[in-house]
This record gives C-alpha cells, sequence and structure tokens, in this order.
C-alpha cells in the first residue's frame, strides 16, 4: 500500500510517498481504506522530529484524523464492510497515523460519518473534536461558569467555542480582525482581540478573571492571568510551570481517546444538528502533503487541509 511516510525527520520535504505491506485487522479491529486524512499541527511536529518515535522504528507515518471506508472487519462493534467511518489514528502507536490507504483500527476509536457530509469534512473531526471533549470533561465547568479560548479561531478553537456554548457556559473567545466574523459565528458572548495581552482583554469583562481558560493557542504564561484564583487552565503542549493563584493545570492528552468511539459518535450527533461547524480549508492528492505541510506552517490556515487518497 501506500503511505506519506518520513524516513528522516525534517523539512515538508521530508515527507514522501512510500510503499509497504497491506496491514490486516485482527480479533477486535477494522481495517478502514483511507480516503481522507486531515493535516493538523501535531503532523508538523511529528515530521520536524519533535515526537519521539517509541520504538524507533522508521518511517515514521503522520496524521491523527482518517475517514474512509471498512473493508476488512471481523464483525466487532458491529461495523460491517462498507460503512463510512472516520477515526483518530495513533502515529506512534502500533499501526501509525492516518496518511496511509489502508489504517487498522480498534473497533471502539471509530464513528459513522456524519449524514449529509462527505469523507473529507468528517476527517476534520475526531483528532480536535475528542481533545474539546477531554478539555471540558477535565476542567468540569457547570452552566453558567465562564471559560476562556485562545486561538478561537483555529480548528481545535472552534470546537471549543461551540461544545462550550452547547454545554451552557459563559464563552469570552479571541480573535484577530481578519477572523472576527468567523469567531463570531461560532456564538461566544464575548469576543477579544487576539495578542499577547489577551489576559488583560478578558479581564475587562471579567475583572476577578474567567473560571477556565483553554489555551488553544499555547500562550501559556501570557494566557494564566485572564484565570481567577483556584480556576482550571488546559494545555495542550506540556506546559509545566505553576501559574500560581491556586490555578489548576490540566494537560490535555488525546491519544487517551483511542478508544472513545462513543463520544465520537456523539460528535457526530453534534455535526449532523448543526451544533459543531466542520470547515475544510482545502483538498490536496496525498502526494502533495509536503505542500500541505508548508501552508499550513506559513499560518493563517482556517479549517483542514485535508489529504485524498
Amino acid at each position: 500500500m501506500k503511505i506519506i511516510g518520513v524516513e528522516k525527520f525534517g523539512g515538508p520535504e521530508a515527507l514522501t510517498v512510500l510503499d509497504v505491506a497491506d496491514p490486516h485487522a485482527g480479533p477486535g479491529e477494522v481495517r478502514i481504506r483511507v480516503q481522507a486524512a486531515a493535516v493538523s499541527p501535531t503532523d508538523t511536529v511529528l515530521r520536524a522530529g519533535g515526537q519521539s518515535k517509541g520504538d524507533g522504528k522508521l518511517p515514521a507515518v503522520p496524521g491523527m484524523d482518517a475517514a474512509g471506508i471498512i473493508d476488512e472487519t471481523d464483525g466487532s462493534g458491529g461495523w460491517q464492510v462498507g460503512d463510512k467511518v472516520m477515526a483518530i489514528a495513533l502515529p506512534l502507536g502500533e499501526h501509525g497515523g492516518a496518511y496511509q490507504e489502508y489504517l487498522v483500527a480498534p473497533a471502539d476509536s471509530l464513528a459513522h460519518i456524519p449524514a449529509g457530509m462527505d469523507l473529507a469534512e468528517a476527517s476534520t473531526l475526531p483528532m480536535n473534536g475528542l481533545t474539546a471533549v477531554q478539555t471540558l470533561e477535565k476542567l468540569d465547568l457547570q452552566p453558567g461558569q465562564s471559560l476562556a479560548v485562545t486561538g478561537a479561531a483555529g480548528t481545535l478553537g472552534n470546537y471549543l467555542v461551540q461544545l462550550a456554548k452547547h454545554a451552557g457556559l459563559v464563552v469570552v473567545a479571541d480573535a484577530a480582525e481578519k477572523d472576527r466574523s468567523l469567531v463570531s459565528g461560532l456564538g461566544p458572548d464575548y469576543i477579544v482581540e487576539r495578542g499577547d495581552d489577551v489576559a488583560e482583554r478578558i479581564r475587562e469583562f471579567f475583572p476577578e478573571g474567567v473560571d477556565a481558560l483553554a489555551d488553544a493557542a499555547v500562550m501559556n504564561e501570557k494566557a494564566a492571568p485572564a484565570v481567577k484564583d483556584n480556576g482550571g487552565f488546559a494545555t495542550y503542549r506540556w506546559w509545566q510551570e505553576d501559574p500560581g493563584r491556586g490555578i489548576t493545570v490540566h494537560p490535555i492528552a488525546v491519544r487517551e481517546e483511542y478508544h472513545s468511539g462513543q463520544k465520537l459518535e456523539a460528535l457526530r450527533r453534534l455535526a449532523e444538528d448543526g451544533t459543531l461547524t466542520l470547515r475544510v480549508a482545502d483538498r490536496l492528492p496525498a502526494e502533495k502533503a509536503a505542500e500541505a505541510h508548508r501552508r499550513l506552517e506559513a499560518g493563517g490556515v482556517r479549517g483542514r487541509l485535508v489529504l485524498l487518497f
């Protein structure tokens, strides 16, 4: 089968098309004929060598979001050949990432794609959707409490704002002027200008600070002052500093959701009823993965670039 892999970590040019043996589904697994794989910042970090490859085997295959059609299954989980599904993949795990023609996945790691949406759109949901769900679970806010979201214009930020509003939270989101219309459409209660002084701007609306902050923009110590004493702070890149004032830092690790197919099914329903908006920035042939990585790292992409196999 064809994979887009990395034999030597480096820039986008490190991504190459390789042929490897076809994998096959074992007991309790399915094999997905991947047709779409979303490209995320996590993929560029792996490609550049910013993550340990665990067992050290190469090529490394990036990609945490896949959508396609099941072509092998023993019936586990009720799955059948021909089902259109979306799944989270673990690039450092046994089966590798989503940039491959055939992805083997545990039967409890996937969900049907949302009705009325295509495979490219569906591929944008698993990793960031489950990340947002885990964030809200760990912050454990109650309806009426306040949540600030940095990086609200990004895919994770989109889902955080929309899921938080669905949960009855009061949401303040940041946005650059060019993204204000997009972020406003997500339904936050307040919008503040994005920038290094975002904490100060948030406190203009919440003088004592917000109950919690989801730091999708990875601003760390610049964002933490927006949180009230004894509040919560969700971090996505393993920030380990103590912001003080009794604030609890919650490291978010989406790999913990590898077997969260039921949560992914719940996200599917929210996409179907319009609670969540799935955005595809562009669709590219898988062979142009390097171009997709260059565009993503250049910044300004809204929605996900999706590779088509």
